[in-house]
């Protein structure tokens, strides 16, 4: 395997749909590509044949994260997303773990990021059971005698929360207050990194867009953000917060490199 990057960690996000990523981690993703690192993106739901599959692959490439890994469950709320399968929320726990420590173990990333425990932004419930899926699957794919036929372990250095902190929500929480919903934030002290991201805005936007089923519609956040000016917008994206989960103690060999995993300078 081609080493990574000396500069930039490696990523490996972990979202409940199609366009999370790029409303969510758009800005880091783009910059650690451009800088040469390697990023990935796995989605736990919708199926790798449906319309919103397409628009992802679109995404990713402007994000420069690769080809779209998808589980392909359906969506709580959209059950037609992913025919014949089972919702990620009634899905086997331990089925899903063991899929997703198979792309930890593959990609083998120095971080790993993901929804937080609230389900940022809004609650969905297929945010909640990706973060909770994500937090065990990278403590897993560390221990050899989990998960066996899924690789050799690698555990990454620590696990990224995608998240808003109370004094962050600013024009966003009216704006899905007005279409009834809520956003989740947390507690200012809890915000690891903040990173601003504006240089990187037309990648992130670019992504944001691709996902044109989602942009047509009214109460969908990229729905929402189209219609919005573009200085409001920009304020908006221009800015995205991190809480780091440290992974604890690795086994040898499955460490990633010391001096790689400054996140998200």
């Amino acid at each position: 395997m081609t080493a990574p990057h000396a500069s930039k960690p490696s990523l490996l996000g972990v979202f409940a749909h199609p366009d999370d990523e790029s409303l969510l981690v758009g800005g880091v993703f783009a910059r650690h590509a451009a800088a040469g690192a390697r990023t990935a993106v796995v989605t736990t739901t919708w199926a790798p044949d449906s319309h919103r599959a397409a628009e992802l692959a679109d995404a990713l490439a402007a994000l420069g994260a690769g080809r779209p890994r998808m589980l392909g469950f359906a969506d709580a709320r959209v059950p037609e997303s992913a025919p014949g399968r089972p919702r990620l929320c009634d899905a086997p726990f331990d089925e899903v773990v063991g899929l997703l420590v198979g792309h930890v173990r593959a990609f083998r990333p120095d971080i790993v990021v993901t929804h937080d425990a609230h389900g940022q932004l809004t609650g969905h419930p297929d945010h909640v059971r990706t973060h909770r899926l994500a937090a065990a699957a990278v403590h897993a794919a560390g221990l050899e005698h989990l998960y066996p036929g899924a690789g050799a372990p690698w555990r990454p250095t620590a696990l990224h929360l995608a998240t808003h902190p109370h004094s962050g929500v600013g024009e966003l929480g009216p704006l899905l207050a007005r279409v009834g919903k809520k956003l989740w934030s947390v507690p200012d002290e809890h915000i690891t990194a903040t990173v601003d991201v504006s240089a990187w805005l037309g990648q992130k936007w670019a992504a944001i867009t691709a996902h044109r089923s989602e942009a047509a519609r009214e109460r969908s956040l990229p729905g929402i953000l189209l219609r919005l000016p573009a200085d409001t917008r920009e304020r908006i994206l221009s800015t995205e917060y991190y809480s780091r989960l440290d992974t604890g103690p690795s086994a040898p060999g499955t460490e990633p490199s010391p001096g790689r995993v400054v996140f998200p300078g």
